[in-house]
């Protein structure tokens, strides 16, 4: 098989990029290890900055979101017991999020392709990128018992933190950071209206919560919770009276709960690969960054990737011209460092850290006090959630 550019990883990062290619004229194969439907069983992040869903609209994958998604104009912080409102639309000259969950995003992008009868082909095994530091890379994988070969021109890598696109990277040409935070998050789905239209992020002596939605009629609830505790050791009711613990009285008496369809606890942590292009391979999302889910960047940042890398691709085949190619990494970086850094602060500000103390918890109530009370302070939270533009 032959094609100009082989896309490895089926979710929303490997095929937001096919679709935005196949606007452009360019052609792919996209490569995944698992099942379509274990991509749409992965629970994920529901918060879309204005810059991805302008690329949903670009790909054509953008009919349902508009039609269900939820615009936020602001969110909530709640610390010592009272919810104060960030205005985001107002700080930001009009931006706003759109609450639209990842599974329904990775969906619309799958059904778009399938339309166009573009060719993805999942349950491969023993994906290879192989030759990416010549003009003639490869992609080698198992199908079915036999082994197959996709001549290209290009490697996208967006398989996930995983995958093995980052892993065949030369390991004296790359470098990591990494951050590990010593809690996790223990994160609930349920078939509920939400408790409020808008985020709840909630700072207590209990620890972190948050109050999310994926719509009108389910919600998605976290709790920060020890890195030793196990999904077992929490029952639905367990989680329920925790939480109500952690909100405001409005907000426990508001909240409805019922029995969970998803409950799961995730390791928070800052990781960076540099550089994000080795010759003709491409790293792209999660392959080449992971960020705590604070600051609703996950998606969004492999997003911006996606935005960059079609860009350059499609500038290479249009225009013959290596520009963007020779710029990937330099510009991904310079907002991957960004959105880090944010992640970061949000992560700090609102989470009990073990050992560190009062000293600690004065501080953080201080900074958020100094937020909520700033229109420079609101400001800076809100340019940065709502996202910054791509340049």
């Amino acid at each position: 098989m032959r094609t100009q550019v082989a896309i490895i990883g089926a979710g929303p990062a490997g095929l937001l990029l096919g679709q935005l290619l196949y606007k452009a004229g360019v052609e792919t194969v996209i490569i995944e290890q698992r099942s379509a439907d274990y991509v749409l069983g992965r629970i994920r992040a529901g918060v879309l900055e204005q810059v991805t869903v302008d690329l949903l609209e670009q790909a054509g994958a953008d009919a349902r979101m508009n039609e269900e998604g939820l615009p936020h104009d602001g969110i909530e912080l709640l610390f010592k017991g009272q919810r104060q409102r960030i205005d985001l639309y107002g700080l930001t000259g009009g931006k706003r999020v759109m609450v639209y969950g990842q599974t329904e995003v990775t969906r619309d992008l799958m059904d778009v392709r399938a339309a166009e009868g573009l060719t993805t082909i999942y349950e491969a095994s023993n994906v290879q990128p192989i030759d990416f530091d010549t003009d003639h890379p490869k992609v080698r994988y198992e199908k079915d018992g036999q082994l197959h070969e996709i001549e290209c021109d290009f490697i996208a890598g967006c398989d996930g933190f995983h995958g093995i696109c980052r892993a065949s990277a030369p390991k004296d040409k790359i470098k990591t950071f990494e951050k590990v935070y010593p809690f996790g998050w223990l994160g609930l789905l349920s078939d509920t209206p939400p408790v409020s239209h808008e985020l709840i992020y909630a700072n207590t002596e209990r620890g972190f919560a948050l109050c999310s939605q994926r719509s009108s009629t389910r919600s998605r609830y976290y709790l920060q919770v020890p890195l030793t505790d196990k999904v077992e050791d929490w029952s639905d009711e367990a989680f329920w009276e925790e939480l109500k613990k952690r909100l405001d009285p409005e907000a426990r008496a508001n909240l409805v709960t019922g029995p969970s369809l998803e409950k799961s606890i995730a390791p928070l942590r800052s990781f960076v690969t540099e550089p994000m292009r080795f010759g003709r391979m491409f790293l792209a999302g999660d392959a080449a960054h992971i960020v705590p889910p604070t600051g609703a960047k996950g998606l969004n940042l492999a997003a911006s990737d996606v935005g960059y890398l079609s860009q350059a691709f499609t500038e290479f085949y249009r225009d013959d011209s290596q520009d963007g190619i020779d710029r990937y990494s330099e510009q991904c970086l310079r907002r991957v460092w960004k959105a880090e850094r944010f992640s970061w602060w949000m992560t700090s500000m609102l989470h009990n850290f073990p050992g560190e103390g009062e000293f600690n918890t004065k501080v953080q109530e201080a900074e958020l006090d100094y937020i909520v009370h700033s229109e420079a302070g609101a400001t800076s939270l809100a340019e940065n959630y709502v996202g910054l533009p791509l340049v």
